[in-house]
């Protein structure tokens, strides 16, 4: 009862709380912090300074100083999305909810090899049209691949073509890229031979920078594909991150302990190794991606990846400018309305798309819940959302709240610190972001304010972009971004770079 009296005498603070966040100013008295660090929870308060964090602890409250009750609520660093797409329209939307209310500060984008270069235009912009949130990059190697060698892409890269992608890579990683982003299972990204990739990772140590890839293969030559990502980090001498880790392919569902059983090696013979996961069984991508030969004519290819990777029924169309009325249908419905077996509709909605010169998006099923939550849980991986604003994937807006309801409250796979934890402090150690992560005095003011009793995701696959609940307040550098799932107007996101 009193529980249920605290929380409802709390709502109509959300006024005073933009008036006490805006003045930079304010201490949060009453509530759980869970810190980042992976340390039990404990009770403290925690005042904030000019965007900083000032105090922790008995000390914290000082005369003058707005007080905020966050009482019954959990106090947690800023979430760290190592994986985002949410820069994409974000100049549209600068409030950025899709992320924000999630508890997400900083997105770190440039990711499966894509981005703008340089990227020293990226950080002018964000400085000069400040977002919500804080905005890291990457460098990514198919948009350097891009610039280089233009729409005559589909070969081996010269290696006076690789000298200048090199160029390329150490001019962004001057400007504080954090490193270099892959794509292998995209274009043009898919016809680099791993020496090309392995000189743009050497190029990247140089400049203390990392190496995060989607790699060549997430199904029938997944080990090969981390074998390359391992040897990356071995030869280079660099951090080496699987980006949006899984088993996409039905014959390998449950074996996630070998798998981590090889990245522990690995991490044991000195490569640092690491992962993000996000919390779903479906991807989303392009209907190419399952056909790394690029054969849009192999029939037999065709069978194959919707009988063993994504099922008709679980391959659903998200973008198709060739055929818009397509959207929101799967490959079984195109099937039976045009009366073809469901490969023959797969190949076809290809090739139609290209003949018009249009992509397309689509989301498939192809992973098992129990090795989602196995590769979340290993030590070594943080969450990720692989989202953007405008999703047509629940990830987008529902990533981390779904981590916290599902993985902790309703499965107990995690514990809420661990759960915390790989959300802000491992996520920024994994991408190399120095002060931002943990609640200690003199980080960024980066904090999340929600009720562990009731957060959770709402977005789904017909509704997507749907809020999540539970989350009170969020806070970028000291200001109050959302309150109670409202945005409210501020935008005080930075432009993070990388330290020196």
């Amino acid at each position: 009862m009193i529980r249920s009296v605290l929380r409802a005498a709390l709502v109509p603070m959300v006024a005073l709380w933009a008036t006490a966040s805006a003045a930079e100013n304010f201490v949060i008295v009453g509530a759980t912090v869970v810190d980042g660090t992976g340390a039990p929870a404990h009770k403290a308060d925690v005042r904030v300074k000019d965007g900083r964090i000032a105090a922790v602890g008995k000390h914290a409250r000082s005369k003058g100083v707005a007080v905020i009750d966050g009482s019954g609520l959990v106090l947690a660093p800023g979430f760290i999305d190592t994986h985002s797409h949410h820069d994409r329209n974000l100049d549209a939307h600068r409030d950025a909810l899709a992320a924000a209310a999630q508890g997400i500060t900083t997105i770190v984008v440039g990711q499966d090899g894509g981005g703008p270069l340089p990227v020293a235009g990226l950080f002018a912009k964000r400085e000069a049209q400040p977002a919500a949130v804080n905005v890291a990059t990457y460098i990514g190697h198919n948009s350097v691949r891009d610039a280089v060698m233009g729409a005559d892409y589909k070969r081996v890269a010269t290696p006076a073509e690789v000298d200048r992608m090199v160029a390329v890579v150490e001019e962004n990683m001057r400007a504080g890229a954090l490193g270099l982003s892959t794509g292998l299972e995209y274009d043009p990204g898919i016809y680099s031979d791993p020496s090309e990739v392995m000189a743009l990772a050497r190029a990247t140590a140089r400049h203390g920078g990392r190496y995060i890839s989607h790699m060549r293969s997430e199904d029938t030559r997944l080990d090969a594909a981390i074998d390359e990502l391992l040897e990356i980090g071995r030869t280079a001498h660099l951090p080496v991150q699987i980006s949006h880790f899984k088993i996409a392919i039905v014959d390998r569902w449950g074996e996630t302990a070998p798998l981590l059983a090889k990245l522990d090696a690995a991490r044991r013979a000195g490569i640092d190794v690491t992962a993000d996961v996000y919390p779903y069984t479906y991807w989303q991508s392009n209907l190419e991606v399952l056909l790394p030969k690029r054969d849009f004519t192999d029939l037999t290819a065709a069978e194959f990846a919707l009988a063993h990777m994504a099922r008709p029924e679980d391959l659903r169309l998200t973008q198709y400018p060739a055929n818009p009325a397509y959207v929101g249908k799967t490959v079984a419905d195109v099937a039976a309305l045009r009366g073809v077996p469901p490969a023959r509709a797969y190949l076809d909605l290809i090739v139609e798309g290209e003949a018009k010169g249009m992509s397309n998006a689509a989301m498939g099923r192809s992973m098992a819940d129990d090795d989602v939550a196995a590769l979340i849980a290993w030590p070594h991986s943080n969450i990720c959302s692989d989202g953007g604003i405008e999703d047509a994937h629940p990830r987008g807006a529902g990533a981390f709240p779904r981590v916290l309801a599902w993985m902790v409250r309703e499965t107990g796979r995690l514990t809420l610190e661990e759960a915390v934890h790989k959300m802000s402090g491992l996520a920024a150690d994994h991408v190399g972001i120095a002060d931002r992560g943990r609640i200690v005095v003199g980080k960024a003011a980066d904090l999340v304010l929600f009720d562990p009793a009731t957060v959770a995701d709402r977005a789904t696959i017909e509704n997507p972009t749907a809020l999540p609940v539970g989350i009170r307040t969020v806070w970028v550098n000291g200001i109050a971004v959302v309150e109670a799932g409202t945005p409210t107007g501020a935008l005080p996101g930075q432009a993070i770079r990388r330290a020196n």
